[in-house]
């Protein structure tokens, strides 16, 4: 899993400070020939001191390198233009340099990084171990493409228990910090933290509440639902006493650690002593929390006989496609595992094995290395590793390759996953290839369109009007690149006007933001002829496409027809007068499919958001075609928002000022929030507190949520923490066609969808 290090909070840049031996933070101290310490410095011609900065380009890197200092430090190999090829880390700057430019070193891949370098530049460091923190650090700052990147820990979720707290609980975090708490993880997925918290709370049943809910019902004097269903001991109410619920929380630790036999002979002692002092149901009760914890154990695959805590690391290799598995054993038994991909490495395996250790622990926060760590390669860092380690964890950590035996045969499990999650990857990336090739010859495209862009529109009874834009490259979808919009000029109800508003944000960035190889929108004809008129008038090209379901008058379903069978997809290019159609089953169909979908998915997402946030009051300004005036005489009338809600068409007619057409418009959107809230909410009531999307909305119920970084327009009503927004993005809104520079609807042409639904459906595009 390729990312990087977020740039340093203050803007500033540099050399990262790292973490001293006493502890302090500070520029890497290193010392002097005189014997004197201070910052990493080196000595010019003239004899000035300065920091190490790269060399004019008008010396050669040969020159350059003899120049070099004889201390333990960090070098940089940079491009003409100044960026960081590589990062390094040598006991002797002078002769590791050196040995890169003379050829001393046979690797494939120095060739290449001397023939693009054009200087180098050091950092003096005081010894090895600190040349490999600040190894990694401009690693995560620089990002060098000669260089493996793992993504920092504080991706993956994690498991907290702080036992200095009064009454501790487990909570999930993203960071591991050195604050007195311990940290279990970290989790690459929300199911198995997950799967992990479900069995804990049914063995231990701690408190999960927060602080202001444990005071909350501290105050009313009775515990919540999670005590009656037997998953907390309400301690909030005093039914707990502090020895039993500390006896809980260690429970909790010895389980998270994998720490089987000593949790087992716990449970065994105080279900003894229970049932000597003739407390049987308390027995009982731990008698099943032994039974559940016994099957968790079998569970966990046996490998070794002794019951060792180790961290395996195997390497798997195709060219520049490589898989790093991590097994993590306790006790002898394999209790996780993990793989992460790397593609363009250009590092051998050794380097790789010892660059992938190195940012592995590197956080030194709760990740803490076993005593045992095996490897399936051989790879020379002057026992920097371990004494970093023993250093950072206060505890002796070995490194070593097994050749024989049961530690073997761990780094041969190892291997062999990691052989597996490479193919895996590799055949899916063949399948991707394959429908980027077929998409490009049966849709006549100039290009292979590695980077595909698509844009959907979407509005509920002509208010709340929004548009996505997803991104994918090479089939995968780029979360980072995501777009949300609101809608700033066009009316909520003209698709096409929404849409060709959101196409112009778009392309007025195109300097920011290259075209990419396709632009594709969820649409027939119409939608097409937006964006080639947006296109026009930008002076641009890029290869565009629509893709929609066939027509049927009779069918009021998005899928299927009336006569039975799901409605044909069909592919709209410009300049084309019928239709592609692609065999369903075929691989480019299906990526053009699941592009789609995760547009509209993303699009109603967004909408859903901004209906929740819709308090009782305001959801009266998104009646359409209501003004100020009306709105009082609404509520002056028929006396609150419940009665506005419930009113029929006839009682919305007999308000002043309401002609017909109002009250039926007001009545049709009031009926589609019931509708989406479904029959659970009594009388509709709940409809506008579940801010339910339109009839008629596809969303994919296997699409997984946009994940935490999607950007979104700032203006654009409520985004999820953290997404970044797109300043000048706008949304669009589906399926009308007034916009006048959009070329008209040829008869008989493909509409969108949900012009096909009956009159009353919301209407969403293509």
């Amino acid at each position: 899993m390729i990312g990087s290090e977020p740039p340093p909070e203050d803007g500033s840049s540099g050399p990262v400070p790292v973490r001293s031996e006493d502890g302090s933070s500070g520029p890497v101290p290193v010392r002097s020939e005189d014997g004197s310490s201070g910052a990493a410095r080196v000595r010019s011609e003239d004899g000035a001191s300065g920091p190490a900065r790269a060399r004019p380009p008008k010396e050669s890197l040969a020159e350059q390198a003899e120049r070099l200092p004889t201390a333990p430090g960090v070098y940089l190999f940079k491009s003409a233009r100044d960026s960081v090829l590589y990062v390094g880390k040598a006991q002797s700057l002078r002769s590791r340099v050196r040995q890169y430019v003379s050829g001393g070193d046979g690797r494939i891949r120095i060739p290449a990084l001397v023939e693009r370098a054009v200087s180098v530049e050091v950092l003096v460091t005081g010894n090895v171990k600190e040349a490999l923190l600040l190894e990694n650090e401009l690693i995560k700052q620089h990002r060098p493409p000669f260089n493996v990147r793992l993504r920092d820990d504080k991706q993956y979720l994690a498991l907290r228990i702080d036992e200095q707290e009064a009454w501790p609980r487990v909570t999930m975090v993203r960071r591991f910090r050195k604050d007195g708490a311990q940290y279990f993880g970290p989790y690459t997925s929300s199911v198995a933290l997950k799967s992990a918290l479900s069995k804990l709370r049914r063995l231990f049943p701690l408190r999960s509440c927060t602080e202001g809910t444990f005071k909350d019902y501290a105050r009313r004097g009775r515990p919540c639902i999670e005590y009656e269903m037997k998953r907390c001991l309400g301690p909030c109410v005093g039914l707990a006493e502090p020895e039993a619920y500390a006896e809980q929380v260690r429970g909790t630790i010895l389980f998270l650690r994998g720490k089987s036999k000593e949790l087992v002979e716990d449970i065994e002692r105080e279900m003894a002593e229970a049932a000597a002092e003739e407390r049987f149901e308390d027995a009982a009760r731990l008698r099943d929390r032994l039974q559940a914890v016994e099957r968790t154990i079998e569970s966990q695959q046996i490998v070794t006989e002794k019951g060792l805590d180790r961290d395996v690391f195997a390497i798997a290799r195709e060219g520049g496609e490589v898989d790093v598995q991590v097994l993590h054993v306790r006790e002898g038994r394999v209790i996780g595992a993990r793989d992460f991909p790397f593609s363009d490495v250009r590092l051998d395996d050794d380097e790789v094995m010892a660059s992938f250790l190195g940012q592995f622990y590197g956080s030194g926060e709760g990740h803490a290395p076993p005593r045992e760590v095996l490897v399936s390669v051989d790879f020379e860092d002057d026992g920097a590793l371990e004494a970093l380690w023993r250093e950072r964890f206060d505890q002796p950590v070995t490194i070593r390759r097994p050749q024989r035996g049961g530690t073997r045969r761990l780094v041969e499990i190892a291997e062999r996953n990691a052989a597996l999650a490479l193919s895996t990857r590799l055949a899916a990336r063949d399948s991707v290839a394959t429908a980027l090739d077929e998409l490009e010859e049966r849709c006549h495209l100039g290009v292979r369109p590695h980077r595909i862009e698509c844009y959907d529109v979407s509005n509920l009874q002509g208010t709340l009007a929004v548009a996505s834009r997803v991104v994918f490259e090479d089939g995968e979808p780029v979360k980072k690149d995501y777009r949300r919009y609101r809608i700033k000029q066009a009316e909520a109800g003209d698709d096409y006007g929404c849409l060709r508003e959101v196409l112009d944000r778009r392309l007025a960035r195109v300097e920011r933001e290259p075209l990419p190889d396709l632009l594709m929108v969820d649409g027939g004809r119409g939608q097409l002829g937006v964006v080639s008129a947006a296109l026009a008038d930008a002076g641009l090209e890029v290869e565009t496409l629509g893709i929609s379901k066939e027509r049927d008058e009779d069918s009021r379903s998005l899928r299927v027809k009336r006569g039975g069978g799901l409605k044909a997809e069909r592919v709209f290019r410009p300049n084309r007068t019928n239709p592609i159609q692609l065999a369903p089953s075929s691989r480019g169909m299906l990526l053009l499919q699941r592009i789609r979908d995760e547009s509209h998915r993303f699009a109603i997402e967004f909408q859903r958001e901004l209906r929740s946030k819709v308090n009782l009051t305001s959801i009266l300004e998104e009646l359409p075609g209501i003004g100020p005036g009306k709105r009082r005489a609404l509520l002056k009338t028929l006396g609150s928002l419940r009665a506005v809600r419930a009113a029929s068409v006839e009682q919305l007619a007999a308000v002043p000022g309401l002609s017909q057409r109002d009250a039926e418009s007001i009545r049709r959107f009031f009926d589609a929030l019931a509708a989406e809230a479904g029959p659970e909410a009594p009388g509709g009531d709940g409809a506008l507190d579940a801010a339910p999307a339109a009839p008629g909305d596809r969303t994919d119920p296997e699409a997984a949520p946009a994940a935490p970084g999607d950007r979104t327009d700032p203006e654009a009503a409520p985004a999820a923490p953290g997404d970044r927004t797109d300043p000048e993005a706008a949304p669009a809104a589906p399926g009308d066609r007034t916009d006048p520079e959009a070329a008209p609807a040829a008869p008989g042409e493909e509409t969108p969808s949900e012009v096909e639904a009956a009159p009353d459906a919301a209407r969403e595009p293509g």
